[in-house]
C-alpha cells in the first residue's frame, strides 16, 4: 500500500474504546518536514478531553474483563499485536516517514522490528514471580507479589513515535496496567494507528487510549492527573523539569529518558573504516535527530587528520533526499523549530572559533526543512558545541593522546546515554566500558537495539530502563504479605512483632 503524502487526512483520538474529536472542536495541523505543508489535521485535547481518557484508563483497569485476564491471556493479546503490526509493517512505515520526515528505509527497519518487543515482553507476562522471605520470626512467615501499578501516562516524542511507545506500552500492558497515551503534536499519526491496531487484537476498551494535543495543554493535564500512576516520559531536560514538577501534584512514579552528548571515543588501533561508517551511522543517520546521537568525537591523535579526512569525504556523499524515496540517505528535520536550533548551533560553534570541516549550511532544495551533513573541529571539550546536544547532523571533534584522556574527556558531560568505543585491544574495551559513565556502551559498532537489551542513561540523560527482561518489573508494585503461623493469641499489642 502506498500512501499519499499530499493528500490531507483527519485523525481522531481513541478515549474508552471510542473515537471521538476533541471536545472544543478544536485541531491542529501536522506538517510534512519534506515539503513544510499541511498534510493532517488532529484534534487539540484540552484537559476535558484528558481527564475522559484518564477515567477511561482508570475504569478499565478496575474492571473485570481486564482484571480477570490471566497474565498468559495478556502476553497473548500482546504477541497478537505484534502480528498486526508485523503486517501492517508498509502502511506504518510510510506514515511515520510522512509525518516526521525520517527515511522509509529506517522507518521499514524500526516497524519491521518492532513486533520482536511485543513477542519478547508477551513473554514476560506470565514471569512476574515474587519470593519467600528468610524471616527470623520463626512463628510468621512473609512473602510478596508484584502487582500493576495502574494508570499509566506514556508521553512520546516526534523523533522514533513507534519504537518509543512500543518500549513503554508493551511492558505497562504485560504487567496488567491501562495506558493513556499522549503523542508529539509533531508526529501523532502512527500512535492512533497502533491503537487501532490494539483493538484488533481484542485488548479491551479503555486500556489502551490515545490523546493528542500541545505540552503545556495536554501534556501538563495528564501528568499531572491525580488518577495517574506512573508517567514515561521520553524527550528533552527542559519538558523533563515540567514533567516532573507536574508528578509533584500526583506523586506518580517516573521513568525518563532525556537524551544525551555521546561519545564515540577512536583509538588508534581501530578498524578506521569501520569507525567511520559507525560515526556515520551515529550521528548523520536520522538527521542526527536521536536520543543516542554519537555527536561528541574523540579521536586519537595519530590517526586524527587521516580519519578526520575520511569522514569528511564519506559524509559528503551522503545523499539529501525525499525520506520517501528509497535511495535517500539522510531526511529533514523534523520540524521547522528543530533546523532553526541546528542553525543557532552551528553560529554560536562559529563564533567560537570551531573549525567547520564540512557542511554548516542548508543544501539546495526547492523545499523542506533539510539540513547538510555538518562537521567541526573544536577547540576544548569545554566548547558549547561538545557539551550540548544539537539533535541534528551535526558532530563536534576533538583529539585526544592518552586513554586516561579520553576517558576523562568523555565523562566531562552532564549527559551519560550512550557511547561508542573502537578499539581492536579487547582488554581497553572492557575498561572503557566499565569505566565511560553511561547507560549504554556500544564496542565496535553503533546504534545497535534489542528487545533483549535495557535502554536508559545516567546523570542528565534519565533514569528507569526500558527494554530487556526487568523492563516489566518497571510497571509493577512490590507488596509484602505477612502470615502469623502461630496458634497462640496475640500477645501485648503494645510491643512491635
Amino acid at each position: 500500500m502506498s500512501l499519499q503524502p499530499d493528500a490531507l487526512r483527519s485523525f481522531q483520538m481513541c478515549i474508552g474504546g471510542e473515537w471521538t474529536d476533541a471536545l472544543s472542536g478544536n485541531t491542529f495541523d501536522s506538517l510534512n518536514p519534506a515539503t513544510g505543508q499541511v498534510w493532517a489535521q488532529f484534534p487539540d485535547a484540552d484537559e476535558r478531553d484528558v481527564n475522559c481518557a484518564v477515567d477511561a484508563a482508570h475504569t478499565a483497569f478496575h474492571s473485570s474483563e481486564w482484571r480477570s485476564l490471566t497474565p498468559t491471556a495478556r502476553g497473548k493479546l500482546l504477541r497478537k499485536l505484534g502480528d498486526l503490526i508485523a503486517e501492517n509493517t508498509e502502511t506504518l512505515a510510510q506514515l511515520e516517514s510522512i509525518d516526521n520526515g525520517k527515511l522509509i528505509r529506517e522507518t521499514r527497519g524500526q516497524v519491521g522490528y518492532l513486533p520482536e518487543f511485543f513477542y519478547y515482553t508477551a513473554g514476560l507476562a506470565d514471569k512476574i514471580e515474587g519470593e519467600t522471605l528468610p524471616l527470623d520470626k520463626p512463628d510468621m512467615m512473609a512473602y510478596t507479589i508484584r502487582e500493576p501499578i495502574g494508570v499509566i501516562a506514556a508521553i512520546i516524542p516526534w523523533n522514533s513515535p513507534l519504537y518509543l511507545t512500543a518500549i513503554k506500552v508493551a511492558p505497562a500492558l504485560a504487567a496488567g496496567n491501562t495506558v493513556v497515551l499522549k503523542p508529539s503534536e509533531h508526529a501523532s499519526a502512527t500512535l492512533v494507528e497502533l491503537v487501532k491496531l490494539a483493538e484488533q487484537a481484542g485488548i479491551p476498551k479503555g486500556v489502551l487510549n490515545v490523546v493528542t494535543g500541545f505540552g503545556p495543554s495536554t501534556g501538563a493535564a495528564l501528568t499531572s492527573h491525580p488518577l495517574v500512576r506512573k508517567i514515561a516520559f521520553t524527550g528533552g531536560a527542559a519538558t523533563a523539569r515540567h514533567v516532573i514538577r507536574s508528578s509533584a501534584e500526583n506523586f506518580a512514579r517516573l521513568s525518563l529518558e532525556l537524551g544525551g552528548k555521546s561519545p564515540q571515543i577512536v583509538f588508534a588501533d581501530a578498524d578506521l573504516e569501520s569507525a567511520v561508517n559507525g560515526i556515520v551511522a551515529g550521528i548523520f543517520a536520522a538527521s542526527g535527530q536521536s536520543c543516542v546521537a554519537g555527536s561528541r568525537l574523540l579521536i586519537h591523535k595519530d590517526v586524527y587528520e587521516p580519519f578526520i579526512t575520511a569522514l569528511a569525504e564519506r559524509a559528503a556523499r551522503i545523499k539529501i533526499g525525499n525520506p520517501q524515496a528509497d535511495d535517500s540517505e539522510m531526511g529533514p528535520m523534523a520540524t521547522a523549530a528543530q533546523l532553526a536550533v541546528v542553525e543557532d548551533f552551528v553560529a554560536r560553534a562559529k563564533a567560537d572559533g570551531a573549525r567547520l570541516r564540512l557542511g554548516g549550511k542548508r543544501p539546495d532544495m526547492a523545499q523542506g526543512w533539510y539540513y547538510e551533513p555538518t562537521i567541526f573541529e573544536c577547540n576544548s571539550n569545554a566548547d558549547y558545541l561538545m557539551q550540548e546536544e544539537v539533535f541534528g547532523p551535526v558532530a563536534a571533534v576533538i583529539p585526544f593522546e592518552t586513554e586516561e584522556e579520553a576517558l576523562a574527556m568523555a565523562n566531562d558531560s552532564n549527559y551519560g546515554l550512550a557511547a561508542g568505543i573502537w578499539t581492536r585491544d579487547i582488554a581497553r574495551a572492557h575498561r572503557m566500558a566499565r569505566d565511560v559513565h553511561s547507560g549504554i556502551i556500544w564496542v565496535n559498532t553503533y546504534r545497535a537495539v534489542s528487545a533483549m537489551a535495557s535502554i536508559g542513561g545516567f546523570k542528565h540523560s534519565g533514569y528507569g530502563r526500558e527494554s530487556g527482561i526487568d523492563s516489566v518489573l518497571e510497571y509493577t508494585e512490590r507488596k509484602t504479605v505477612w502470615i502469623n503461623l502461630s496458634s497462640e493469641p496475640m500477645a501485648d499489642p503494645f510491643v512491635m512483632r
